[in-house]
């Protein structure tokens, strides 16, 4: 199922969104006594994440991925896992172990994608097929990209891994697979700002090209949720 979320501006948006996960990882520790949970980059999420950190949780029981990563160290202006760490993670008592960032030091970005599967397959406990995360949490870029799944790259045609590589121009990047994504429980896209109109537009056109605009073929097994701000909204234009 879809729910479309749209909210007067960018600053409704963190609100709305930081209430729905933080809720979202409450109910799921209720049922489940743990809750997993990828974690997306960019300016969007910042604010959220600085939210849940203030938010009363069980960090015990809430496990902590990332759904890519540029592959850079971990102490990169770029890298998401700094971010997350310095707007949430290092303001909580939330156990070390309970934090599982994608390895980029490894000079071989296959091989560390090959080590960041496994890890998954270990934590969910998944010799074969796809786990099923708790939470991701999705950005869209104004090329209609998700993650690090970009328009017309071999990323988008992976559909036996769980992670893989993905490349924007001579970048290389760390990103769950369209599979692994679509076999969650709650997926939420959090789209801001004007520059995602046209992109946004085309997601939700049934005639546009998933290879084109990749958030397109995010359809998960589970609940499918778009915040968006009405800076962003074409889907009614």
């Amino acid at each position: 199922m879809t729910q479309i979320k749209i909210v007067a501006d960018k600053n409704a948006l963190v609100t709305s969104a930081s209430d729905f996960i933080i809720n979202k990882i409450k109910e799921t520790i209720a049922n489940k006594n743990i809750c997993s949970i990828a974690l997306a980059g960019g300016s969007t999420p910042k604010p959220i994440y600085q939210n849940i950190a203030q938010s009363d949780l069980p960090w015990d029981k809430i496990h902590v991925f990332w759904g890519d990563e540029r592959y850079v160290p971990p102490s990169h202006p770029d890298s998401n896992e700094k971010m997350a760490r310095e707007a949430w993670l290092n303001q909580v008592d939330i156990p070390a172990q309970n934090i599982y960032p994608m390895p980029t030091l490894g000079n071989n970005p296959m091989a560390d994608a090959s080590k960041y599967e496994q890890k998954l397959k270990d934590f969910f406990g998944v010799a074969n097929g796809f786990p099923s995360f708790d939470i991701i949490l999705l950005g869209m870029g104004d090329d209609g990209h998700t993650a690090s799944l970009f328009p017309h790259t071999n990323a988008l045609k992976e559909c036996d891994r769980l992670i893989t590589v993905g490349n924007k121009e001579d970048n290389q990047r760390l990103t769950f697979t369209v599979p692994l994504i679509n076999h969650a429980q709650w997926v939420i896209f959090l789209v801001s700002g004007k520059n995602k109109q046209e992109a946004l537009k085309a997601v939700f056109d049934q005639e546009s090209d998933s290879d084109q605009y990749p958030s397109k073929k995010i359809q998960p097994q589970g609940e499918l949720i778009w915040f968006i701000d009405e800076d962003a909204n074409s889907i009614r234009n």
